[in-house]
């Protein structure tokens, strides 16, 4: 029973759980790093094109307030070069509105992300800490066991002990159970009279079984036969 118990503490499925739910923001935080890092790279391009686009029109307008174009044809292509780089300037600033916007989206869900990886990691070692703590008292509780069966497995036959093992380990840590007012101890079952004939007229030695759940049956003054 103590090591079903050891084997099926609920923290065991609960860090399961939690392993994989980390993992999951762990993966969704990453992706939103890619994304921070990619949108950040991209609004540092459209900034620098923006700048490069305000320092040409700056230079070109400032060429035509000292007159230093004075052919009307280049006045003329001039202008409209002026007024073709504040359109691009226009649209790139847009664009680094929509960048600038995209990357606060990003880097909110990174934020939230991480906060939830770093929750699942303390929520992590708070299950684990638990579970050592309750592994710690079942394994001292075990040794304690196995240190009271020793004296009473002496001079049992080797093979009766084997068999006590297997269904022990096979049948959730309750490899033997009581025979109590004709019914096993182990899954509940009731014998019938005929079972409980056949068990009446074995020598005490025999070695009896459920013949439901398969547990060795100890038989006792208690069991009604």
């Amino acid at each position: 029973m103590l090591r079903h118990q050891r084997r099926t503490l609920p923290e065991l499925a609960e860090l399961t759980a939690l392993q994989e739910s980390r993992a999951g923001f762990d993966a969704q935080r990453r992706d939103a790093q890619i994304l921070v890092d990619d949108l950040t790279a991209e609004q540092l391009k459209v900034d620098a094109d923006v700048e490069q686009v305000k320092t040409r029109r700056t230079r070109d307008q400032d060429r035509m307030d000292k007159g230093l174009i004075s052919n009307p044809k280049d006045l003329e292509r001039m202008q409209g070069e002026l007024e073709s780089l504040q359109r691009r300037i226009t649209t790139l600033e847009d664009e680094e509105l929509e960048v600038m916007a995209r990357l606060e989206d990003a880097e909110k869900d990174l934020e939230s992300f991480t906060a939830q990886v770093a929750a699942a990691d303390e929520r992590l070692a708070a299950v684990a800490a638990a579970r050592d703590e309750k592994l710690e008292a079942l394994d001292a509780e075990l040794a304690s066991l196995e240190s009271e069966r020793r004296p009473a497995a002496e001079g049992l036959p080797a093979d009766l002990l084997a068999l006590y093992d297997k269904l022990r380990e096979a049948k959730g840590g309750v490899g033997a159970a009581e025979l109590r007012a004709r019914q096993c101890g182990g899954c509940r079952l009731t014998l019938d009279a005929h079972e409980i004939g056949e068990i009446r007229a074995l020598p005490e030695d025999t070695v009896v079984r459920c013949e439901e759940c398969q547990r060795i049956l100890v038989r006792t003054a208690e069991s009604g036969l």
